[in-house]
Protein backbone atom coordinates (compact mmCIF):
# COMPACT_ATOMS: atom_id res chain seq x y z
CA UNK A 1 0.00 0.00 0.00
CA UNK A 2 1.14 3.53 -0.61
CA UNK A 3 2.98 5.71 2.09
CA UNK A 4 0.94 8.61 1.29
CA UNK A 5 -1.83 6.27 3.83
CA UNK A 6 0.00 7.57 6.83
CA UNK A 7 0.50 11.25 8.07
CA UNK A 8 3.90 13.10 8.13
CA UNK A 9 5.73 11.95 11.26
CA UNK A 10 4.97 13.67 14.36
CA UNK A 11 6.01 14.20 17.61
CA UNK A 12 5.03 13.89 21.35
CA UNK A 13 7.08 14.97 23.92
CA UNK A 14 7.47 13.44 27.05
CA UNK A 15 9.89 13.65 30.18
CA UNK A 16 13.15 13.60 28.74
CA UNK A 17 12.45 11.21 25.25
CA UNK A 18 10.31 12.41 22.24
CA UNK A 19 8.02 10.46 20.47
CA UNK A 20 7.54 9.34 17.01
CA UNK A 21 4.28 8.63 15.46
CA UNK A 22 1.72 8.71 12.27
CA UNK A 23 -1.70 8.33 12.33
CA UNK A 24 -3.29 6.18 9.27
CA UNK A 25 -5.93 7.81 6.91
CA UNK A 26 -7.41 11.02 7.43
CA UNK A 27 -8.68 10.30 11.00
CA UNK A 28 -11.97 10.28 12.63
CA UNK A 29 -13.36 7.42 14.55
CA UNK A 30 -13.11 5.62 17.96
CA UNK A 31 -9.09 5.86 18.10
CA UNK A 32 -6.90 2.87 18.44
CA UNK A 33 -3.65 2.94 19.60
CA UNK A 34 -0.83 0.42 17.83
CA UNK A 35 2.36 -0.41 20.28
CA UNK A 36 4.49 -2.60 18.41
CA UNK A 37 7.29 -5.04 20.10
CA UNK A 38 10.85 -6.46 19.67
CA UNK A 39 12.29 -3.00 20.09
CA UNK A 40 11.13 -2.55 16.41
CA UNK A 41 9.45 0.40 14.08
CA UNK A 42 5.95 1.10 14.16
CA UNK A 43 6.66 0.75 10.49
CA UNK A 44 6.30 -3.17 11.57
CA UNK A 45 2.67 -2.57 11.46
CA UNK A 46 1.80 -3.63 8.29
CA UNK A 47 -1.14 -1.58 6.32
CA UNK A 48 -3.90 -3.78 5.48
CA UNK A 49 -4.02 -4.62 9.22
CA UNK A 50 -4.50 -0.94 9.69
CA UNK A 51 -6.90 -0.66 6.83
CA UNK A 52 -8.71 -3.45 8.41
CA UNK A 53 -9.29 -1.65 11.76
CA UNK A 54 -10.02 1.56 9.77
CA UNK A 55 -12.43 -0.05 7.93
CA UNK A 56 -13.85 -1.38 11.44
CA UNK A 57 -14.09 2.46 12.58
CA UNK A 58 -11.05 2.76 14.24
CA UNK A 59 -8.72 6.19 14.19
CA UNK A 60 -5.50 4.57 14.02
CA UNK A 61 -2.01 5.85 15.01
CA UNK A 62 0.73 4.12 15.80
CA UNK A 63 4.48 5.03 17.58
CA UNK A 64 8.05 4.16 18.25
CA UNK A 65 9.03 3.23 21.41
CA UNK A 66 11.76 4.97 23.33
CA UNK A 67 14.84 2.95 21.96
CA UNK A 68 13.43 2.45 19.06
CA UNK A 69 12.97 3.76 15.60
CA UNK A 70 12.39 7.76 15.50
CA UNK A 71 12.41 8.39 18.93
CA UNK A 72 14.99 9.50 21.57
CA UNK A 73 17.46 6.88 21.48
CA UNK A 74 19.33 5.95 24.65
CA UNK A 75 23.48 5.36 24.69
CA UNK A 76 23.29 4.98 20.95
CA UNK A 77 27.12 4.37 20.90
CA UNK A 78 26.68 0.77 22.65
CA UNK A 79 24.37 -0.71 20.20
CA UNK A 80 25.45 -4.67 19.58
CA UNK A 81 23.71 -7.89 18.47
CA UNK A 82 25.23 -10.01 20.59
CA UNK A 83 22.90 -11.88 22.29
CA UNK A 84 24.17 -11.21 25.23
CA UNK A 85 23.46 -7.53 25.42
CA UNK A 86 19.85 -8.97 26.50
CA UNK A 87 21.15 -9.22 29.64
CA UNK A 88 23.05 -5.68 29.92
CA UNK A 89 25.47 -4.02 32.52
CA UNK A 90 25.41 -1.61 34.76
CA UNK A 91 21.36 0.66 35.28
CA UNK A 92 18.69 0.97 32.74
CA UNK A 93 18.23 5.01 32.14
CA UNK A 94 14.75 4.58 32.72
CA UNK A 95 11.77 2.49 34.34
CA UNK A 96 9.24 0.39 33.11
CA UNK A 97 6.38 3.53 34.06
CA UNK A 98 8.50 5.88 31.98
CA UNK A 99 7.87 3.80 29.09
CA UNK A 100 4.13 3.30 29.85
CA UNK A 101 4.07 6.88 29.97
CA UNK A 102 5.49 7.51 26.26
CA UNK A 103 2.40 6.06 25.35
CA UNK A 104 0.04 8.70 26.89
CA UNK A 105 2.53 11.33 25.87
CA UNK A 106 1.05 10.32 22.29
CA UNK A 107 -2.74 10.14 23.51
CA UNK A 108 -1.91 13.52 24.83
CA UNK A 109 -0.63 14.94 21.24
CA UNK A 110 -2.95 13.31 19.31
CA UNK A 111 -5.57 14.96 21.70
CA UNK A 112 -7.44 11.81 22.60
CA UNK A 113 -8.10 11.11 26.14
CA UNK A 114 -8.93 7.30 25.77
CA UNK A 115 -7.90 4.91 23.51
CA UNK A 116 -8.30 1.06 22.67
CA UNK A 117 -4.86 0.13 23.38
CA UNK A 118 -3.26 -2.89 21.30
CA UNK A 119 -0.09 -4.06 21.69
CA UNK A 120 2.30 -6.79 20.42
CA UNK A 121 5.02 -9.12 21.46
CA UNK A 122 6.70 -6.41 23.81
CA UNK A 123 3.98 -4.01 23.04
CA UNK A 124 1.55 -5.86 24.76
CA UNK A 125 3.41 -5.94 28.06
CA UNK A 126 3.46 -2.18 27.82
CA UNK A 127 -0.51 -2.06 26.70
CA UNK A 128 -1.07 -4.31 29.87
CA UNK A 129 0.68 -2.07 31.98
CA UNK A 130 -0.60 0.98 30.38
CA UNK A 131 -4.38 -0.59 31.62
CA UNK A 132 -3.09 -0.46 35.10
CA UNK A 133 -1.51 3.41 35.08
CA UNK A 134 -3.70 4.61 33.22
CA UNK A 135 -7.32 3.18 33.63
CA UNK A 136 -8.91 6.40 33.00
CA UNK A 137 -7.35 6.55 29.47
CA UNK A 138 -8.48 2.85 28.32
CA UNK A 139 -11.58 2.11 26.11
CA UNK A 140 -10.28 -1.12 25.53
CA UNK A 141 -7.18 -3.48 26.20
CA UNK A 142 -5.77 -6.17 23.23
CA UNK A 143 -2.65 -7.95 24.33
CA UNK A 144 -1.65 -9.91 21.43
CA UNK A 145 1.69 -12.46 21.52
CA UNK A 146 2.34 -11.68 24.66
CA UNK A 147 3.31 -12.59 28.08
CA UNK A 148 1.84 -11.86 31.43
CA UNK A 149 3.06 -8.60 32.36
CA UNK A 150 3.43 -9.59 35.77
CA UNK A 151 5.61 -12.91 34.71
CA UNK A 152 8.52 -13.40 36.93
CA UNK A 153 12.05 -15.10 35.74
CA UNK A 154 10.36 -18.69 36.66
CA UNK A 155 8.27 -18.46 34.42
CA UNK A 156 10.16 -17.82 31.53
CA UNK A 157 10.78 -21.91 30.59
CA UNK A 158 6.61 -22.44 30.99
CA UNK A 159 5.51 -19.11 28.79
CA UNK A 160 8.83 -18.92 25.94
CA UNK A 161 9.85 -20.92 23.31
CA UNK A 162 13.47 -21.03 24.20
CA UNK A 163 14.92 -22.40 21.01
CA UNK A 164 13.76 -20.04 18.48
CA UNK A 165 16.31 -17.16 20.48
CA UNK A 166 19.26 -20.07 20.59
CA UNK A 167 18.43 -19.99 16.95
CA UNK A 168 18.72 -16.40 16.25
CA UNK A 169 21.76 -15.98 18.54
CA UNK A 170 23.93 -18.08 16.46
CA UNK A 171 22.95 -16.03 12.56
CA UNK A 172 25.41 -13.82 11.73
CA UNK A 173 25.33 -10.96 8.78
CA UNK A 174 27.16 -8.50 7.79
CA UNK A 175 27.36 -4.76 9.34
CA UNK A 176 25.52 -1.97 7.51
CA UNK A 177 22.50 -1.42 5.65
CA UNK A 178 22.21 -5.13 3.71
CA UNK A 179 23.15 -7.22 6.72
CA UNK A 180 20.45 -5.15 8.86
CA UNK A 181 17.77 -5.90 6.10
CA UNK A 182 18.58 -9.29 6.00
CA UNK A 183 18.67 -10.45 9.76
CA UNK A 184 15.05 -8.18 10.08
CA UNK A 185 13.79 -10.19 7.22
CA UNK A 186 14.72 -13.38 8.74
CA UNK A 187 13.38 -12.37 12.02
CA UNK A 188 10.23 -12.00 10.40
CA UNK A 189 10.19 -15.00 8.33
CA UNK A 190 11.28 -17.13 11.73
CA UNK A 191 7.86 -15.43 13.16
CA UNK A 192 5.64 -16.79 11.22
CA UNK A 193 3.67 -20.17 11.18
CA UNK A 194 4.31 -22.47 7.64
CA UNK A 195 0.64 -22.46 7.27
CA UNK A 196 1.00 -18.62 6.57
CA UNK A 197 4.48 -17.75 5.70
CA UNK A 198 5.98 -14.33 5.50
CA UNK A 199 4.89 -12.11 2.68
CA UNK A 200 8.45 -11.28 2.15
CA UNK A 201 7.89 -8.44 -1.10
CA UNK A 202 5.84 -6.74 1.89
CA UNK A 203 8.15 -7.56 5.23
CA UNK A 204 10.79 -6.09 3.36
CA UNK A 205 8.86 -2.82 2.39
CA UNK A 206 7.99 -2.84 6.08
CA UNK A 207 11.42 -3.22 7.44
CA UNK A 208 13.37 -0.84 4.84
CA UNK A 209 10.46 2.25 5.89
CA UNK A 210 11.46 1.66 9.30
CA UNK A 211 15.40 0.73 8.98
CA UNK A 212 16.83 2.90 11.56
CA UNK A 213 15.87 0.50 14.58
CA UNK A 214 15.46 -3.43 14.01
CA UNK A 215 16.65 -6.88 15.89
CA UNK A 216 19.98 -6.50 15.46
CA UNK A 217 19.82 -3.71 18.36
CA UNK A 218 20.05 -5.77 21.48
CA UNK A 219 21.67 -3.77 23.88
CA UNK A 220 18.15 -0.94 23.26
CA UNK A 221 16.13 -4.56 23.43
CA UNK A 222 17.79 -5.28 26.54
CA UNK A 223 16.99 -1.87 28.33
CA UNK A 224 13.48 -2.42 27.12
CA UNK A 225 13.06 -5.93 29.00
CA UNK A 226 15.20 -5.04 32.17
CA UNK A 227 13.18 -1.74 33.07
CA UNK A 228 11.63 -2.26 36.22
CA UNK A 229 7.95 -2.30 36.84
CA UNK A 230 6.88 -1.10 40.12
CA UNK A 231 3.13 -0.95 39.64
CA UNK A 232 -0.14 -3.38 39.80
CA UNK A 233 -0.90 -6.71 38.62
CA UNK A 234 -3.02 -8.18 36.09
CA UNK A 235 -5.64 -9.05 38.14
CA UNK A 236 -6.58 -5.19 38.74
CA UNK A 237 -6.85 -4.44 35.22
CA UNK A 238 -10.62 -2.93 34.70
CA UNK A 239 -10.86 -2.72 30.82
CA UNK A 240 -12.81 -4.21 28.42
CA UNK A 241 -9.84 -6.82 27.30
CA UNK A 242 -8.64 -9.01 24.66
CA UNK A 243 -6.35 -10.98 24.78
CA UNK A 244 -5.03 -12.66 20.86
CA UNK A 245 -2.40 -15.68 20.49
CA UNK A 246 -1.10 -17.25 17.59
CA UNK A 247 -1.76 -20.87 17.72
CA UNK A 248 1.42 -21.63 15.88
CA UNK A 249 3.48 -18.59 18.01
CA UNK A 250 6.89 -19.82 17.92
CA UNK A 251 8.02 -17.52 20.57
CA UNK A 252 5.71 -17.06 23.18
CA UNK A 253 3.34 -20.27 24.32
CA UNK A 254 -0.11 -19.79 24.24
CA UNK A 255 0.18 -20.80 28.11
CA UNK A 256 1.07 -17.27 28.59
CA UNK A 257 -2.28 -15.91 26.90
CA UNK A 258 -4.36 -18.63 28.84
CA UNK A 259 -2.55 -17.00 31.85
CA UNK A 260 -3.14 -13.43 31.32
CA UNK A 261 -6.75 -14.03 30.63
CA UNK A 262 -7.11 -15.80 33.44
CA UNK A 263 -6.11 -12.81 35.34
CA UNK A 264 -7.82 -10.04 34.06
CA UNK A 265 -11.65 -10.11 35.25
CA UNK A 266 -13.98 -10.58 31.94
CA UNK A 267 -11.00 -10.89 29.18
CA UNK A 268 -11.54 -12.65 26.09
CA UNK A 269 -9.55 -15.26 24.79
CA UNK A 270 -9.27 -15.97 20.96
CA UNK A 271 -6.97 -18.51 19.75
CA UNK A 272 -5.77 -17.68 16.21
CA UNK A 273 -5.21 -20.64 14.02
CA UNK A 274 -2.28 -21.31 11.75
CA UNK A 275 -0.74 -17.59 13.09
CA UNK A 276 3.03 -17.76 14.20
CA UNK A 277 3.85 -14.36 16.41
CA UNK A 278 2.78 -12.12 13.47
CA UNK A 279 -0.32 -11.25 12.27
CA UNK A 280 -0.60 -12.27 8.69
CA UNK A 281 -3.59 -11.16 6.17
CA UNK A 282 -5.75 -14.20 7.21
CA UNK A 283 -6.42 -12.95 10.40
CA UNK A 284 -6.91 -9.51 9.59
CA UNK A 285 -10.64 -9.33 9.42
CA UNK A 286 -10.55 -11.02 12.58
CA UNK A 287 -8.27 -9.44 14.27
CA UNK A 288 -9.88 -6.13 13.58
CA UNK A 289 -13.88 -7.57 14.07
CA UNK A 290 -12.56 -8.93 17.50
CA UNK A 291 -11.13 -5.28 18.66
CA UNK A 292 -14.35 -3.69 17.76
CA UNK A 293 -16.28 -5.89 19.90
CA UNK A 294 -14.16 -4.36 22.42
CA UNK A 295 -16.34 -1.01 22.29
CA UNK A 296 -20.19 -0.42 22.35
CA UNK A 297 -21.24 0.17 18.80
Amino acid sequence: MAQDLWSPTAYARGRDVEIAYDRFGPGGGVPLLLVMGLAVSRCWWSDGLCQAFADEGFDVVRYDQRDTGASTRFRPGERSGSFTALLGTGTVPYTSEDVVDDAAAVLDAVGWDRAVVFGHSLGGIVAQRFALRHPERVLGLVSCDAPPSDMSWRDIPRYLHLGLAARLATKRYPEGRDGDVAASLAVAKLMASPANPTDEDAARERIERGLDAGPRDLTALGRLLRARWHGGRLREIGAPTLVLHGQDDPVIRTAAARATAREVRGAKLAILSDVGHDLPAACWKTVAEETRRLVPA
